[in-house]
C-alpha cells in the first residue's frame, strides 16, 4: 500500500510539474532584433532574457546564422521559424530546458494513454519525431534527413568527381521551377535551374549536403552520397509564413552572384500587386515600372528600353515572336496573367542565344499546368472577363493549361458624347500550352496563341489586327551533363482597315508578316567551372508590305498592291560561363548572324553620292524566286563579368553588340495598328548597336533588401527616321522617304527592392538621354542641320515607387507613384510667306517637350477565407487609377481659330478612374 501511495504521489508530482513547466514555457516571450548571429550567441541572449536554458552540440549548429526580428513571440514560434526546412529539432522538458537535436526530436514526455494501458503507437518512430514540435510536414523533413545514394555503389574509383542532375518541381502542382539555386557550401559549387527547372552540378565524390533555395518556396536540403553520375529530382513546398511570426532571413538572391547584369525578373505575384487601369493585371504595365523602361504616354502600345525605339525590343512568348503586345489601344497587354510562370527583361549583357533586336529582350513563359489535379481560375473586371483551366491529361505524363480573355467594353463607349455613338471596340485572346513526358529523357511542349482586336471610332472605318503563334519544342537529355532543345514554330501578325458604308468607295487595306522559325539550343555542363551553350537558328520571313483593294462589286477603288518581301535570317552562337574563382565569374559568347534578302523582288538602284529620290533611279533590277538579292552579316559579341566583394555585394560589367534586320515604319512615337514592318534590303541597311555597362550590387538587412546602381552607354546606327511629309503607307519607293540616323543613349539607374515582409515593393530612379543625328549622306535633306536632336522617346528623369502592405492574409493595399519628364515634340513657331501663300514654320526637330507626367494609383486586395478544403477561393480588388485626376498630356495639337493658331493638350485619362475586379480560384 505504501509503495502504491508513493507511486501515486510521484505520478501526481510528475504530472503537475510537467503541466507547470509547460505553462511557464508557454508564457515565456522573446523580443528583440537578432542580426546575423551565430546560434550560440543567439542562445546566450535568450537565456539572459528568459529562464530558458539551451542544450545542443555546437558542431551541429555551427553553420546556422540567425537573423530574426521578434516582438513578444513564444519560444515555439521563434524556433519553428528558425529551424524551418532544416534537419534541426527542438523540445522542452519540465524545467524549461530546450534541447536542440539533429535528425530526430528528443522525447521529453510519455505519450498520451501510457498509464491507461493503451499500446504505444508507432508514432513514436522516426516519422513522428520528424513532425515533432516544429510543425513541419513529415515528408519534406524526412527527405531533408534521408541519405540519398547517387550512382552505383562500389564504382571503379571513390576519388574524383561525379555529376548529379534532375528537375526541381513544385510539390503541390508538379510543375518545374526555373531560377532555383542548388549548391553545396564546402567546397563551394552552385548552379541555377534553367527555364525547364533542370539542374546539373558536378561535385567531388562522397557525402554532401545539397542546399536548394527558391523565391517563394521553403528552403530544403538533401543529404547525398555521391558514388557516380546519377539523377535526383527535388520537390519544393510553397512558403507560407504567419504574419504574427517573426521575419526570417530571405533567400540569398541571385542579383549578387549571377554574372548577367541588366536583367530584371518579375514574379507573377509581384506583377499582380501593381495597380492597373480598370483592375486588370497587366504584365507590360509592371515592366514599365522597372528602371530604364519607359513609354511615350498612357494607353500607348510598346515600350522603350534605355533610349531605344519600340521596334528594337524582341518580345517572346514561349519563344514565339509577338509583334503587337497590346489590346484595346494599349489599355491591356496581350498576355493572360493567370497562365504566366516567369517574366524576364534583358536590357544589357543579352544572352548569346537571343538576337534580332538591338535594345532588349522580353521573355515571357507560361506554366506547364498542374500535373496533379484539375484546377482553374476566373475573373471579372469593368471591361474584361477571363478564364483559365489547367490539369493532367495523362497522369504523370501530360498536363495542359489554357486561358481565354474577352472584353465587353460597349457600355463604356456608350458613355461617350453622342458624336462618338458609332464607336465600337472589342478584343479577345486564347492560349493553350501542353507539356508531355515521353520518357525520363525526352519532353515535348506545344504552345498555341491567338489574339484579335477590332475597333472603330465614330466612323464606318473598321480597324482590326491579330497575332497568331504556334510552336513545338522538344527537349532531349543526352546525358546528365548534355541536353538539347529543338524548336519549330510559325508566327503571324496582320492588320486590316476596311470601309464599306459607301459601296462606291468601299475598300480593304492591310499588311501582314509571316515568319517560320527553327532553332536548336545545346547546353553542356563540363564541370563546376564551365557551362557551355551553343546553337543555331533560322527564320524565314514572308511579308506583304501593303495592299489597297476594292470591297464589293460596286466599288470603284483602284487596287494597289506592294510586292511581297522574302528573307532568310540565320545565326550560330557559342557561349561559355566560366567560374574562374569563387569571386570572379565570366560569361563570354559570340553570335554570328547572316541575312539574305530573297527574290522574287524588283529593286531600284541609285547613283552613289546622289539623294535617293524617284527621279534619281538609275536602274531597275528584277530577282527571280529564291535568288539572293543582297546579303548582310556580321559578328555579335556578348561578354559580362562579375566580381564578388562579399556574400552581399558584387561588381559587374558587360559589353554586347547586336544586329537587327527588320524595321518598323511609323511616324508616331508609339506602335499603332497601321504600322508596317520592313526588311533590310540593298537600300536599307540593318540596325547595329553596342552597349557597355557597369553595375554595383549590394544586399542589406540579411539579404531582405536589394540595392543596385547601373551605368550604361549605348550607340546605334542605321535607325530609320522619316523625312518631313513622308508617306509610309503603300509607298513603292519607301527608301526615298526614310533616312538613316545614328544615335547614342546613356544613363544611370538606381533601384531599391524589398521582396519579403508585410511591406514590400521597389523604388527606382533613372536619368538618361537618347539623342539622334542624321548620318545619311544621300538622304537629300538634313534634320536639325546635321546636329544631334532628342529622340521622340527621350525622357531624362523617370521615378517609380511601388509599395505593398499586407495587414493580414486577407487584406493588403498597394500604392504606385510615377513621375517622368515630358517627351519631346516638334511645334509650329511661326508663319512665313511663300509664293503669295502663308506657310507654317516649325521648330527644330523635337525642340520642345509636353508637360511632365505624374500619376498615383491605389488598390486594395481582399481575399476570401483560407480554408484549404474550400471548393473555391475568392478575392476582390478595388482601387483608383490616377488618384489625383491629373490631366497628363499624351500629345499636343494646334487649331486655327479666328485667324489665330491655338494649342491644345490631349489627355487619355483626365480624371480619377475607380475600378473593381472579382477573381475566383477553383
Amino acid at each position: 500500500m505504501k509503495n502504491f501511495l508513493l507511486i501515486l504521489l510521484s505520478l501526481c508530482f510528475f504530472t503537475h510539474s510537467r503541466l507547470t513547466a509547460q505553462d511557464q514555457a508557454g508564457k515565456q516571450l522573446i523580443s528583440g532584433e537578432f542580426r546575423d548571429l551565430s546560434f550560440e550567441a543567439f542562445a546566450k541572449q535568450v537565456e539572459a532574457a528568459t529562464s530558458l536554458h539551451f542544450y545542443y552540440d555546437p558542431s551541429q549548429v555551427d553553420s546556422l546564422r540567425v537573423t530574426i526580428s521578434v516582438s513578444k513571440a513564444s519560444p515555439e514560434e521563434v524556433l519553428k521559424e528558425l529551424f524551418r526546412d532544416s534537419d534541426l529539432f527542438y523540445s522542452f522538458d519540465d524545467a524549461g530546458n530546450v534541447f536542440i537535436t539533429k535528425g530526430r526530436r528528443l522525447i521529453t514526455r510519455l505519450p498520451r494513454g501510457f498509464f491507461e494501458g493503451e499500446a504505444v503507437p508507432d508514432s513514436m518512430s522516426a516519422e513522428s519525431l520528424v513532425y515533432g514540435d516544429n510543425g513541419q510536414e513529415a515528408s519534406p523533413a524526412a527527405f531533408s534527413t534521408k541519405l540519398f545514394a547517387i550512382g552505383t555503389r562500389g564504382a571503379a574509383s571513390s576519388e574524383g568527381q561525379a555529376n548529379i542532375a534532375g528537375y526541381v518541381r513544385n510539390a503541390a502542382s508538379g510543375e518545374t521551377i526555373p531560377g532555383v539555386l542548388v549548391y553545396i557550401e564546402n567546397p563551394r559549387a552552385e548552379v541555377v535551374t534553367d527555364e525547364f527547372g533542370y539542374y546539373s552540378i558536378t561535385l567531388p565524390k562522397g557525402r554532401h549536403t545539397l542546399i536548394v533555395k527558391a523565391m517563394g518556396m521553403n528552403d530544403t536540403r538533401r543529404q547525398i552520397m555521391l558514388y557516380s553520375n546519377g539523377k535526383l529530382d527535388i520537390a519544393l513546398q510553397e512558403r507560407v509564413i504567419a504574419l504574427k511570426a517573426v521575419t526570417v532571413d530571405a533567400e540569398k538572391v541571385q542579383n549578387i552572384r549571377g554574372t548577367q547584369m541588366g536583367m530584371e525578373s518579375l514574379s507573377i505575384k509581384a506583377i499582380k500587386q501593381v495597380p492597373a487601369v480598370f483592375g486588370e493585371t497587366d504584365i507590360l504595365r509592371a515592366v514599365l515600372t522597372l528602371p530604364g523602361v519607359q513609354s511615350v504616354g498612357e494607353a500607348s502600345t510598346g515600350f522603350n528600353v534605355r533610349g531605344g525605339s519600340t521596334d528594337q525590343n524582341l518580345i517572346l512568348f514561349n519563344d514565339a515572336t509577338i509583334y503587337n503586345s497590346s489590346h484595346l489601344f494599349g489599355f491591356f497587354s496581350a498576355f493572360n496573367p493567370d497562365l504566366i510562370k516567369s517574366v524576364e527583361l534583358h536590357k544589357s549583357s543579352i544572352p548569346a542565344k537571343f538576337g534580332g533586336r538591338v535594345s532588349s529582350v522580353l521573355d515571357v513563359a507560361t506554366r506547364d499546368g498542374n500535373k496533379n489535379k484539375l484546377t482553374g481560375s476566373a475573373g471579372l473586371g469593368l471591361l474584361t472577363g477571363k478564364l483559365a483551366v489547367e490539369g493532367p491529361l495523362i497522369k504523370d505524363r501530360t498536363s495542359f493549361i489554357a486561358g481565354v480573355r474577352s472584353t465587353y467594353s460597349s457600355w463604356l463607349l456608350n458613355l461617350l458624347p453622342e458624336e462618338y455613338g458609332k464607336s465600337k471596340a472589342s478584343f479577345g485572346d486564347f492560349t493553350l500550352h501542353l507539356a508531355h513526358k515521353l520518357n525520363d529523357r525526352n519532353n515535348l511542349y506545344l504552345t498555341g496563341y491567338l489574339s484579335r482586336d477590332r475597333f472603330n471610332l465614330n466612323t464606318d472605318t473598321l480597324y482590326g489586327y491579330h497575332n497568331r503563334n504556334i510552336n513545338l519544342k522538344w527537349k532531349s537529355l543526352f546525358s546528365n551533363r548534355f541536353y538539347g532543345v529543338f524548336t519549330a514554330g510559325y508566327d503571324q501578325y496582320e492588320y486590316g482597315v476596311s470601309s464599306e458604308e459607301n459601296p462606291v468607295n468601299a475598300y480593304k487595306m492591310g499588311f501582314d508578316i509571316n515568319q517560320y522559325n527553327f532553332k536548336t539550343d545545346f547546353t553542356y555542363f563540363l564541370n563546376a567551372r564551365h557551362t557551355f551553350d551553343a546553337g543555331l537558328s533560322t527564320i524565314y520571313y514572308h511579308l506583304h508590305p501593303g495592299y489597297f483593294k476594292p470591297s464589293g462589286g460596286s466599288s470603284l477603288v483602284v487596287p494597289d498592291v506592294l510586292e511581297a518581301e522574302q528573307a532568310l535570317e540565320s545565326a550560330v552562337y557559342l557561349k561559355d560561363q566560366i567560374n574562374v574563382t569563387d569571386q570572379l565569374a565570366l560569361d563570354v559568347g559570340l553570335r554570328y548572324s547572316i541575312f539574305n534578302y530573297l527574290g522574287p523582288k524588283t529593286l531600284y538602284s541609285y547613283p552613289e553620292g546622289v539623294p535617293r529620290e524617284e527621279i534619281n533611279v538609275r536602274d531597275t533590277l528584277r530577282y527571280p524566286a529564291g535568288k539572293v538579292a543582297h546579303t548582310w552579316h556580321g559578328p555579335e559579341i556578348r561578354a559580362s563579368a562579375r566580381y564578388t566583394l562579399s556574400e552581399t555585394a558584387s561588381l559587374k560589367a558587360g559589353y554586347h553588340t547586336l544586329r537587327q534586320y527588320i524595321h518598323m515604319l511609323s511616324n508616331t512615337a508609339a506602335i499603332s495598328p497601321t504600322d508596317i514592318w520592313k526588311l533590310s534590303d540593298p537600300n536599307i541597311r540593318p540596325q547595329e548597336g553596342d552597349q557597355v555597362s557597369f553595375g554595383v550590387y549590394k544586399n542589406l538587412k540579411a539579404n531582405t533588401i536589394e540595392t543596385s546602381l547601373e551605368l550604361y552607354y549605348k550607340r546605334f546606327k542605321n535607325y530609320l527616321d522619316y523625312k518631313s511629309g513622308a508617306n509610309l503607307v503603300l509607298n513603292h519607293h519607301i527608301e526615298t522617304d526614310v533616312i538613316n540616323t545614328k544615335g547614342r543613349s546613356y544613363g544611370i539607374e538606381l533601384m531599391l527592392k524589398k521582396r519579403t515582409g508585410k511591406m514590400n515593393g521597389w523604388l527606382s530612379y533613372s536619368w538618361s538621354r537618347s539623342l539622334l543625328r542624321m548620318d545619311d549622306p544621300v538622304a537629300g535633306e538634313l534634320i536639325n542641320e546635321g546636329m544631334e536632336y532628342p529622340s521622340s522617346f527621350d525622357k531624362p528623369h523617370d521615378f517609380t515607387f511601388i509599395g505593398n502592405y499586407r495587414f493580414s492574409h486577407r487584406f493588403s493595399i498597394s500604392l504606385n507613384l510615377l513621375y517622368s519628364t515630358g517627351r519631346p515634340v516638334t511645334l509650329p513657331v511661326g508663319t512665313y510667306d511663300y509664293g503669295g501663300s502663308e506657310r507654317v514654320l516649325y521648330s527644330e526637330r523635337n525642340a520642345y517637350r509636353i508637360p511632365d507626367y505624374y500619376r498615383a494609383d491605389f488598390s486594395m486586395n481582399i481575399e476570401g477565407n483560407h480554408v484549404i478544403d474550400q471548393l473555391t477561393h475568392n478575392s476582390w480588388t478595388l482601387g483608383i487609377y490616377n488618384i489625383t485626376g491629373r490631366r497628363n498630356a499624351y500629345s499636343v495639337y494646334f487649331k486655327s481659330e479666328n485667324g489665330k493658331v491655338k494649342g491644345y493638350k490631349l489627355s487619355i485619362f483626365g480624371s480619377a478612374i475607380p475600378f473593381v475586379s472579382y477573381n475566383v480560384r477553383f
